[in-house]
């Protein structure tokens, strides 16, 4: 992995090869999201991912965030490291939302959205859009609040996480240890509060803006979804009553569900990262 920086947003490279992928993760993640898929790259491609701002070595860009600032960014780190029409753009939960803004704006030759880009169902009436955030992210958010003794600590917290009970393996501690931050015996995670409530509200309200911005893209679209959830619940992110609109909306959108996996693990358990890199590359 090769570190760089762009205006202040710590962008990372995966492989040498000319072919390039840019790489965009979720709402309380970071660039190593994208470290499991880096890693199986076959030969002649490299990924660039970057720590969004509020996130990361990027935590200390300010505001505003909301996805369309990070479609911003996403195309000024595009545009640094000479991303041309063969490129890939691909996103992961929120950062497929992110994509999708981009690659309205942009073309590629193929975009990748992994369990994420489809417009949520409008809030009910009178629902505050941070309430649902809390009730959507759950353990996410806990995290941010609390500060840990040890990254010791901080590790067991995550593998008491509901999503990688019987799923932890190297590239997990790695995502996991890149986001702490802070004194010993008072660690903490890098990402900003405020980043997260603002992007979450736009998700949360954004649908009209989201769903034009798949409208838009020209480049070949594809979305992988993941079967079960963001705690391994039995229902993914992305039901079908959800994606089936938007798949006849869209008559070129690629919906595939890859078997055996929640939200988290499509991105980290070799056989799901296998299916993401095959469909990223055109190889499968």
């Amino acid at each position: 992995m090769r570190v760089d920086e762009v205006g202040g947003l710590r962008i990372a490279t995966f492989g040498t090869g000319p072919r390039v992928i840019i790489a965009v993760h979720g709402i309380t993640a970071s660039l190593m999201a994208w470290g499991a898929v880096g890693r199986r790259l076959p030969e002649g491609w490299s990924l660039v991912a970057m720590d969004l701002r509020g996130r990361g070595h990027s935590a200390a860009l300010p505001g505003p965030y909301g996805p369309p600032r990070h479609a911003e960014d996403v195309l000024r780190v595009a545009d640094h490291v000479g991303a041309g029409p063969d490129a890939v753009l691909t996103g992961h939960s929120m950062g497929a939302f992110v994509a999708a803004l981009a690659g309205a704006r942009r073309d590629f030759a193929r975009m990748v959205l992994v369990d994420g880009g489809i417009p949520f169902p409008p809030l009910p009436e009178g629902v505050d859009a941070d309430a649902a955030l809390e009730a959507t992210l759950g353990p996410a958010l806990a995290r941010l609040r609390q500060t840990y003794p040890s990254a010791e600590a901080y590790v067991d917290f995550f593998k008491g996480h509901p999503a990688f009970a019987g799923h932890w393996n190297d590239d997990v501690e790695a995502y996991v240890r890149y986001d702490l931050t802070g004194p010993a015996g008072a660690l903490r995670s890098r990402v900003v509060g405020e980043a997260v409530l603002q992007d979450g509200r736009w998700l949360n309200t954004a649908q009209a803006e989201a769903g034009a911005a798949l409208e838009a893209i020209k480049s070949p679209l594809f979305l992988l979804r993941a079967p079960r959830g963001l705690l391994d619940q039995p229902v993914g992110l992305l039901p079908d009553d959800l994606t089936a609109p938007w798949a006849a909306r869209l008559p070129g959108l690629r919906d595939e569900m890859v078997p055996d996996c929640n939200h988290y693990t499509i991105m980290f358990d070799d056989r799901c990262v296998t299916t993401v890199v095959e469909r990223l590359t055109g190889a499968g």
